[in-house]
This record gives C-alpha cells, structure tokens and sequence, in this order.
C-alpha cells in the first residue's frame, strides 16, 4: 500500500532496496524477486529515498517517484514506500537505527548492487551497516571485478558467506554479507533519463 509504513513481525527477514528510483525500472523489479528467492527473504521493502546524499543532482519528485514504483513493482510481498522521508531520515545509517527501533526483532538485511559495494566506504557510517545488518549484494553488468576488490569487501572478507549459503544471510549476525552473480539487465536510471524517457 503506498505511503504506509510498512508491517513486518519479530524474526520476519525483511531485505531493505534503497535508492532514488529515478526513475524505477525492470531492472528493479528483477533484483527484487531474485533477493527474495536467493536470500530467503519474508518481505523486501523499496525504500524510494528523498535524494541520494552522494549525487549532486536531485531526482524527480518523490510523489511521481512513489507513483512510478507502485505502478512497476507489483509483488505480495514487496513493499515500495517513503519510509525515509516520513522519517526524516537522509542515509542509509540513519534510516537503519530508526526501522531497528521502530521494528524490534525484525532481521533486516541491506540490498545493494554491486556497483554500491565498490563505493560503499564513502558512504556514511559505513562499517556501523556493515556490522550491524547482514549486506546482500546483488552483481551488475561490469560492477563484479570493482566490487570483490573494494575497500569494504577486503576489510570483511572474513565475514563473506559463499553465495551457495545466501539463503542464510538473515538468520546469521552482522557482520556477514555474501555476493550473488545474478543474470543481470542492462538497464539503469541513468540511461533511461538520458534518452528522456523520464
């Protein structure tokens, strides 16, 4: 339901897909049913954020955003919402402690692409995520080799689960994230925007 906050009950696994959406694609959708089988996940929630601290431009807005998602995104058991901007929140970090508050003993796991692991140490407060809620990371076209080698996956190689144990990744403790190669679409926002579709 849109503009809601969302339901998920204690020992739920919820994956949590956070990103500007701009605008929302297959491409999305396609990673989030692929989350929700290879981690085990109850529920995944789009968290279609207010902007994205590390871009210098700002999206579209956020009602034609949400309006776009809900129209794509059409799953039981995805959720797409503006969480963040009902509460005020700006990164990711941010966002993490309030829905661990507000959800108490719900098991989130942080989703991202690969091409965010690869610069996922500028992000901030990014080893609190890290050892806080279990990352899944999803591979993108020509983001694999830049991803392993990242900063962040070097200094918590330890803590990487093989992608055969993916489907464990909410039921075992931060720090652990595990990397899925998924046949991947091409598409992204960024092209959509430069041909004006958007």
């Amino acid at each position: 339901m849109k503009g809601a906050f969302p339901v998920a009950k204690p020992g739920q696994v919820v994956g949590l897909l956070g990103g500007s959406f701009d605008p929302p694609h297959p491409g999305h959708v396609h990673i989030s049913i692929e989350a929700l089988k290879r981690f085990g996940l109850d529920r995944l929630w789009w968290l279609v954020s207010p902007g994205n601290p590390l871009k210098e431009n700002g999206p579209a807005p956020l009602a034609d955003r949400m309006q776009a998602a809900c129209a794509i995104m059409q799953h039981p058991r995805v959720m797409v919402t503006d969480i963040e901007a009902r509460i005020g929140t700006r990164y990711t970090a941010q966002t993490l402690v309030a829905l661990r508050r507000r959800y108490p003993g719900v098991r989130f796991i942080w989703l991202m692409g690969a091409d965010n692991l690869a610069q996922f140490h500028r992000w901030q407060d990014w080893r609190w995520i890290m050892e806080t809620v279990p990352v899944g990371v999803l591979a993108r076209p020509g983001d694999r080799i830049s991803a392993r080698m990242s900063k962040a996956a070097k200094i918590y190689a330890q803590a990487r689960l093989p992608a055969q144990a993916a489907h464990m990744l909410g039921r075992v403790d931060a720090p652990a994230w595990t990397f899925v190669n998924l046949p991947m679409s091409g598409q992204s926002s960024t092209a959509i925007r430069k041909r004006g579709e958007w």
